[in-house]
C-alpha cells in the first residue's frame, strides 16, 4: 500500500512539473528591460529604489532601509538567467552600495538587506568579499537574541512594548542558518531553533493564521497579540502569513524536523483553502479585511507564497502537485497584464498591485521592490523544476 502511494505520489509530481505554462526566458527576458529603466533611472547608490510616492514620483530610500537589498537580489537573479555580463556589473555595483549595513545592530532585517544581495552574489560569483561581510552582517543579526527571551528582537519599541517580534522576522533566519554553516559557530543555528520555536508556539492560532506583532517582556512572557500593518490585532495580514510559510519552509529545509514541515502545511492550507482567496490566487492586503471584494490586492504576497510553495512542492508530501499548481496560478497572475507593468511604466518596477501598509495609508496599491524580487525568485524555482 505504502509503494503504490509512493508511485502515484511521484506520477503526480510528474505530470504537475511536465508541461511548462510560463515562458521563464520571455518573462526575465521583459524584466531585464524593465530594469535597464530602472538602473537609468537610479544613478545615486546611496538611495536604493523601493516603490512609488502617491504623487507618482520614485519613492527611494537609504540604505538602511529594510529593502536596501532586494534590487541587488534582483539583479543577480536576472544575470543568473540571462548569463550577461553587464547584469553582473550592475549586481556587483548595488550590493557593494550597501557593505556598510553589515554593522547595523539596530535592524533584524539584515537577512533581507544582505543576504538577499550578498548571499546570491557568492552563490554566483564565490566572491569571498560577499562571505566576510555576511559573516560580520550576522554577528550583528545575532545581537538582537536575547536567550531569556528566546526570540530576535525585531522593533526597538512598539506602542508601549519594548520587546516586539514580528512575523517577518522568520525571513532572517535563513542569513544565520548560512552564517552557522561557514562559521561553525554553532550560536547562530540554535538561535535560529529558538526564534523559530517560540513563533511556533505564540504566533499561530488553531486556524493555522499568524499574528503580526507578538509583545514579549525582558523574561520571555507574552504581554499581548498585535498587528501593526494588517487590519486588526486578530486578522490574518497577507504578507505576514507568506513570511510565516517560507520561514518555516526554510525552517524543514535545514533542520528536517518534521515539525516545521507541518507547520508551513498548516499555513500553506489556511492561505489556499481561504474563503476570501480570489480566483486569481493574488489575495487581498488581508484576508479579513471589512470590504472585500472591494480591497487592494497584494502582489507581493502573492510572489513570496509563490516562491515558497514551489519549494513546499518539493518536500514529498500528499499535497505536493496541489502546492505547485497553486504557485503556477499565481505566477501566471502575476505574469497576466493584470499585474505586470508595461515597460517603461510603473517607475520601472516589474510588477504592480502591491499594498505595504494599508493602516498607515503607506505603499498602497503600488509597486514594491520586493515584489518583483520574489517573482524572479519564484520563475527561477519554476524553471528549475521543469529542467529536473
Amino acid at each position: 500500500m505504502k509503494k503504490t502511494f509512493l508511485l502515484l505520489l511521484v506520477s503526480l509530481t510528474f505530470n504537475a512539473f511536465s508541461q511548462s505554462k510560463i515562458d521563464v526566458k520571455k518573462e526575465f527576458a521583459l524584466a531585464a528591460q524593465q530594469y535597464q529603466g530602472m538602473l537609468k533611472s537610479h544613478q545615486d547608490i546611496t538611495k536604493t529604489p523601493q516603490s512609488t510616492n502617491k504623487d507618482g514620483s520614485p519613492r527611494d530610500m537609504p540604505t538602511d532601509w529594510w529593502c536596501s537589498g532586494f534590487l541587488g537580489g534582483s539583479l543577480w537573479y536576472i544575470f543568473e538567467q540571462s548569463k550577461d555580463p553587464q547584469w553582473k556589473a550592475a549586481a556587483e555595483k548595488w550590493t557593494m552600495a550597501i557593505q556598510k549595513e553589515q554593522y547595523n545592530t539596530g535592524t533584524h532585517d539584515l537577512g533581507f538587506m544582505l543576504y538577499c544581495p550578498f548571499g546570491n552574489g557568492l552563490r554566483l560569483t564565490k566572491n569571498p568579499a560577499y562571505k566576510n561581510i555576511m559573516l560580520t552582517g550576522a554577528k550583528s543579526l545575532a545581537t538582537r537574541f536575547d536567550p531569556k527571551v528566546g526570540v530576535i528582537k525585531s522593533w526597538n519599541k512598539f506602542q508601549s512594548f519594548d520587546y516586539p517580534v514580528i512575523i517577518d522576522n522568520m525571513m532572517n533566519l535563513e542569513f544565520l542558518f548560512w552564517a552557522a554553516r561557514e562559521s561553525g559557530n554553532k550560536e547562530f543555528y540554535n538561535i535560529c531553533l529558538s526564534h523559530a520555536d517560540s513563533t511556533l508556539k505564540h504566533h499561530f492560532r488553531p486556524n493555522g493564521s499568524s499574528y503580526h506583532v507578538i509583545c514579549y517582556d525582558k523574561d520571555g512572557k507574552v504581554l499581548r497579540k498585535k498587528t501593526a500593518q494588517g487590519y486588526a490585532d486578530y486578522s490574518a495580514w497577507a504578507r505576514g502569513q507568506a513570511w510565516g510559510l517560507y520561514g518555516y519552509i526554510v525552517m524543514y529545509r535545514e533542520t528536517k524536523q518534521k515539525k516545521y514541515l507541518t507547520q508551513a502545511q498548516r499555513i500553506a492550507d489556511y492561505i489556499l483553502n481561504n474563503p476570501n482567496l480570489p480566483k486569481d490566487k493574488i489575495p487581498y492586503w488581508d484576508y479579513n479585511a471589512p470590504n472585500i471584494p472591494n480591497e487592494e490586492r497584494d502582489a507581493s504576497a502573492a510572489a513570496i507564497t509563490a516562491s515558497a510553495l514551489l519549494e513546499l512542492s518539493t518536500m514529498k508530501t500528499a499535497k505536493s502537485k496541489e502546492y505547485f499548481k497553486n504557485a503556477e496560478i499565481m505566477l501566471q497572475s502575476l505574469s497576466s497584464p493584470a499585474y505586470k507593468a508595461k515597460i517603461g511604466e510603473n517607475n520601472h518596477f516589474i510588477l504592480m498591485h502591491s499594498t505595504g501598509h494599508k493602516p498607515a495609508n503607506s505603499e498602497v496599491d503600488v509597486p514594491l521592490v520586493y515584489a518583483d524580487y520574489y517573482y524572479l525568485e519564484a520563475l527561477l524555482r519554476y524553471q528549475a523544476l521543469h529542467k529536473k
